[in-house]
């Protein structure tokens, strides 16, 4: 590579192709921003959707409790496969075309759902109804898996400039809010349909609609910045190794072929990145706190409040978690990338609440519901939000495979869908044990899961308070 090529692109700094490449990286970001956000919503905006309805499909369709937590657990199993093989479907192929066929296969899957309700699949056979809804259902929960890791990795090609890497806590903090508006603007939804009195189907049909248009946007996004010619960090460091390695070749007396970008990283050579299984093992207990929120909040608010009230009550968990991520991004930029300490600190006090929940949960009022869910939502978002996004940017940024391989989308893919099995398999527990011992026994199995994913990354928070000599400026 050339000299101008081996300074790093930063503000203010280097020769005037790096400034025109800085100006271009920049103009670009907001909309690359805009249509990942928006295409991340619109996954959410589908996903919801359906747990804000539970309740009339039990009563209208005739599904039963069973079906519907095994609804939850097929999805939940499908996502979790699908992100790993998305994440390296996205840095293998163009990550813009996989995330538009997420979106569309999205869109058909609860277009499918519909049908099964118009025509009453259920009434004519509970059987075969119940096999074509799960089987619909679990093919959707794989197109659901493209938004996160594929989504993140786009980000991570247009925000590499320095002052974003430097924000990156901040700037991931703001755009993970794509999937809790999404949640909110599902209970909204729904409840504006049962409002005015619509069918419930509906609240199936407008998200899936939605995500047909939104598919068609996303496939027209660039998805690298190489892609136009914009010369980045990343590209430089691959330059400055290749040329290392031809130099290096040559003086053998061999011959190298050109350079056509980098190859996606393989599983294993992920997994060997520091810390990436151990965050992978945490996120899943931390997910699995998410996720019985979401999936079962509006029932279990169903049955003290009419089914308007409840999706209302429950937006609120969603809308505290958005602050969370801004919150814990903010915080650990601001402390060098400490990110396990301070999500370590978030866990400590959702358990102080989760501890409250599991004795008065089915006693408070409304509105010291609304303030405890509120709470809540900003102590398990900011957590799930950071380490799939800020943390695995870190991750994938490490030395070893900096500029040899495409690696975010298969970092990002891994955490989340070790995180999604983990979910799936721990989403079995809700329904027995409400049933045999109340709620008050669901909160407490949320109290173990936040317990033990917190000390799986007690050797991280151990190193981020006592840094040793090698310990780099921001910490993964």
């Amino acid at each position: 590579c050339t000299m101008s090529e081996s300074k790093p692109l930063v503000n203010g700094s280097g020769s005037a192709a790096d400034a025109e490449n800085l100006r271009r990286l920049k103009a670009y970001q907001p909309y690359a921003f805009f249509v990942t956000f928006g295409g991340y919503f619109m996954s959410h905006f589908s996903r919801k959707c359906y747990s804000t309805v539970k309740q009339q499909l039990q009563a209208s369709a005739g599904f039963s409790a069973l079906i519907l937590s095994s609804m939850d657990t097929v999805f939940m199993s499908t996502y979790a496969a699908g992100n790993i093989i998305s994440g390296k479907l996205g840095d293998t192929f163009s990550p813009t075309v996989v995330l538009a066929i997420g979106l569309f296969g999205s869109g058909f899957c609860l277009f499918l759902i519909n049908v099964a309700l118009w025509f009453d699949f259920h009434g004519m056979n509970i059987l075969l109804g119940n096999i074509f809804i799960l089987l619909v259902y679990a093919v959707f929960g794989f197109f659901q898996s493209t938004g996160g890791p594929v989504g993140t990795a786009v980000m991570g090609n247009w925000f590499c400039d320095k002052a974003s890497v430097k924000n990156r806590g901040l700037i991931f903090g703001f755009w993970t809010c794509h999937q809790y508006c999404g949640d909110i603007t599902a209970a909204l939804c729904t409840a504006w349909v049962l409002g005015i009195g619509l069918p419930y189907w509906w609240a199936l049909l407008i998200p899936a609609l939605t995500n047909f248009g939104w598919s068609f946007i996303t496939a027209r996004l660039i998805a690298d910045p190489a892609d136009v010619g914009i010369i980045t960090p990343e590209v430089k460091i691959r330059h400055e190794k290749m040329e290392a390695k031809r130099k290096e070749m040559a003086e053998a007396g061999e011959t190298m072929e050109a350079d056509t970008g980098p190859s996606a990283i393989t599983y294993t050579a992920a997994l060997a990145i520091p810390m990436v299984a151990q965050y992978a093992f945490a996120f899943g207990f931390f997910k699995l706190i998410n996720y019985v929120l979401f999936f079962w909040l509006p029932y279990f608010l169903g049955k003290a409040f009419d089914p308007v009230t409840a999706n209302l009550i429950a937006a609120l968990y969603s809308v505290g978690m958005m602050p969370g991520g801004i919150i814990v991004g903010y915080v650990s930029d601001l402390f060098g990338g400490r990110r396990a300490t301070v999500i370590s600190v978030f866990m400590g006090v959702l358990i102080v609440f989760l501890g409250i929940f599991s004795q008065y949960s089915e006693k408070l009022p409304a509105t010291a519901l609304l303030v405890m869910l509120g709470c809540m939502g900003i102590l398990v978002g900011g957590p799930n939000n950071i380490i799939t996004s800020a943390v695995a940017a870190d991750l994938a940024s490490h030395p070893t495979v900096r500029g040899n391989n495409k690696s975010l989308g298969t970092v990002t893919g891994l955490i989340n869908g070790c995180g999604s099995i983990t979910a799936s398999i721990g989403l079995l527990a809700v329904g027995p044990l409400q049933d045999a011992f109340g709620w008050g026994s669901v909160w407490i199995f949320l109290i173990v899961c936040a317990f033990t994913g917190t000390a799986l990354l007690s050797p991280k928070i151990y190193e981020e308070l006592k840094p040793s000599a090698e310990t780099t400026s921001i910490s993964v």
